[in-house]
This record gives C-alpha cells, sequence and structure tokens, in this order.
C-alpha cells in the first residue's frame, strides 16, 4: 500500500512527514515534521492522520493538520509550528518513501506532478482556493515564531496533571456505564 507525505532526509535517514510539498516564492524549499521530536501523543496523532483517509486525500498534508486536534486540544499545524517541530528543508535533501520498494526525491515528484499539471513548480505551492495567492499565513518560512511561550518543567506538569484528571474521571464514567450494562459479580468466598 502507497502511503503519501512520508519520506525521509537523504544525509541522514531520519524519518520526516512532509507537511508542504512546494514554499510559496521558494520551489526548491518543503516544509517537514521531524518525527524524532514528537511526544509519543503528538507522534501517534500525526501517523494517525497521515494513514486516515483525509490525510492521503489532502494534496499537502497540511491542510489536514490545519483540521485536526492533538490529545491536548492543539490544533496540530499551528502546535508544530509554534514548537519548532516543522522545519523547512531543501527539496533535494527529501526522499519520499510511499512503500517499502520505492522511493523518488522530492524536487523530482515535484517536477512530474508541475509537468503533469502543465505548471511550474511553483505552482504547485498551497494558494487560498478564492484568491489563488500563496497561504503565508499557516507557512512561516523563517519557521520561528517570537511569541512562543516557554514551556517549563512546572507547566508541563500542571498539563499532565490536568490530562490525568481528566482521563480519571473519565474512566470512572465509563466504569459506571458497564456497572450499569453489567453488574460486577463478586466472587464467594470458598469455606474452608
Amino acid at each position: 500500500m502507497n502511503m503519501k507525505h512520508v519520506g525521509r532526509v537523504v544525509s541522514s535517514k531520519r524519518k520526516v512527514i512532509v507537511a508542504y510539498r512546494v514554499v510559496p516564492g521558494e520551489p526548491e524549499n518543503c516544509i517537514v515534521v521531524t518525527t524524532e521530536n514528537l511526544s509519543a501523543d503528538e507522534h501517534d496523532a500525526l501517523i494517525k492522520l497521515v494513514e486516515s483517509d483525509a490525510g492521503q486525500s489532502s494534496k499537502d498534508l497540511a491542510d489536514a493538520m490545519a483540521r485536526t486536534r492533538l490529545a491536548d486540544g492543539r490544533i496540530m499545524l499551528p502546535a508544530f509550528h509554534k514548537t519548532g517541530k516543522m522545519v523547512k528543508m531543501a527539496t533535494n535533501n527529501v526522499e519520499m518513501i510511499p512503500n517499502r520498494n520505492t522511493s523518488i526525491m522530492l524536487n523530482q515528484l515535484n517536477d512530474l506532478i508541475a509537468e503533469q499539471q502543465g505548471v511550474s513548480v511553483s505552482d504547485l505551492a498551497t494558494a487560498d482556493p478564492e484568491t489563488k495567492t500563496p497561504i503565508t499565513e499557516t507557512v512561516d518560512t523563517n519557521i520561528v515564531d517570537t511569541n512562543t511561550e516557554v514551556l517549563t518543567d512546572d507547566k508541563l506538569a500542571a498539563q499532565y496533571r490536568s490530562q490525568a484528571d481528566r482521563l480519571s474521571k473519565e474512566a470512572a464514567a465509563l466504569r459506571r456505564q458497564a456497572e450499569e450494562l453489567v453488574p460486577t459479580k463478586k466472587k464467594k468466598k470458598a469455606s474452608v
């Protein structure tokens, strides 16, 4: 089975997910998510999205990322951007690997797609469908956000506690529902 958006860095062989195949105004660059820098929850959510119908039908995975929430409620695309998990990279340094037996350089793939569509590689950059202008609000080509709040250990611990409390309440509610459906049968103690 072929899987879109999956690649690896040629120089290091590290796995990446390609969010944007072409950066507006920079057809030789793309935006990738480095999977090794993701938390387990973020990684699972991203891979689930890549494998989903929404992910596979997206021209650029970033379109689907902009509509997908992470486990903590943040929207994936801006969350990954703000935390520095999206990186601009040269398309000739990214090898797309749709399956175990196939690979193609991203710059070559972009050339083929542009040729098939009768456009230039620059025209492949995500554009607002109404204005036909490149979408740059979601793609900061420098991948630097000066308003990013530093996530301290205290804040991270508070997030973990909050998530644990929420999960504990959810587990208790599920247990109550299960008991309503089929009450737990108490084991009789064997008399000696």
